[in-house]
């Protein structure tokens, strides 16, 4: 499988994005996804002109392209307002350069419908624009892989499709459920893969390990997900450690891990 590995920005949470993307290039990855740094994500619907071009010059002179970001609905405005709202996300992911807005859902049910509306009335802007919706799963209206299959079923629309998340997968439902056990049905409807895993200890789910470490069967998802013709992107979205240090450690070794399970494939 030949596709693009990269890190999100959560490992670094507590620095300034700029530091952020200066670490994950020097980890040797060639993406970021634009996740919140000092409390607040950088690109926003209400982002600048001038706030997105200093998160974009950030990561160019990181050496990393800000491919993915993290979105946000406003699903508790009038629908004209979120869709306008979540056009200018659109607007604004693009003028960053990202390719990829990454969805988490809602867990609130009664804006499950809301939900779908906004992402069928966004989706279109968003092909326009060159972009594309992928939608992991997070708990509530993505819980699991059927209600992200629903979800791809209703919104209906080639710029909306399925992020593989299999941390999050174990971490929302505890550990009921297992990523590899549906891996071989969502394939064909994956955009992107978040790499994360998860342990369980005394019901306590954590996703704060680093990949391999945990209970995600990596190799076989990623085989099921070569042999469904997926070819990228994939984005690291946590490692165990803490300290900025930590984090560069894990992140690379990750880097290598990742890298070699796509060798053997």
């Amino acid at each position: 499988m030949a596709t693009v590995i990269g890190s999100t920005s959560r490992p670094y949470n507590m620095l300034s994005y700029t530091e952020a993307y200066a670490r994950i290039g020097a980890a040797g990855y060639t993406d970021v996804a634009v996740f919140a740094n000092d409390g607040q994500i950088p690109v926003r619907a209400d982002s600048t002109a001038e706030e997105v071009a200093a998160v974009r010059t950030a990561a160019a002179n990181a050496g990393v392209k800000p491919s993915m970001i993290l979105g946000r609905t406003r699903l508790e405005l009038a629908m004209d307002a979120a869709v306008d709202d979540y056009k200018r996300l659109i607007d604004n992911a693009a003028a960053l350069g990202a390719k990829w807005i990454l969805e988490m859902g809602t867990g609130d049910e009664a804006h499950f419908d809301t939900y779908f509306e906004l992402m069928r009335q966004a989706a279109p802007h968003a092909q326009a624009a060159g972009l594309q919706i992928t939608m992991k799963p997070h708990g509530g209206i993505s819980l699991t892989t059927e209600n992200l299959l629903a979800a791809y079923d209703r919104v209906g629309h080639p710029a909306f499709a399925i992020s593989c998340d299999p941390g999050n997968i174990i971490y929302y439902t505890k550990g009921e459920r297992r990523p590899e056990e549906d891996i071989t049905t969502v394939a064909p409807k994956v955009s992107t893969v978040i790499i994360k895993d998860c342990v369980v200890k005394a019901g306590t789910p954590d996703v704060m390990v680093t990949p391999g470490d945990g209970l995600v069967d990596f190799p076989l998802i990623l085989n099921a997900l070569d042999q469904a013709g997926f070819t990228g992107p994939l984005y690291v979205e946590c490692v165990g450690g803490v300290e900025p240090e930590q984090v560069d450690r894990d992140l690379a070794f990750t880097l290598g891990y990742v890298r070699g399970i796509l060798a053997s494939l």
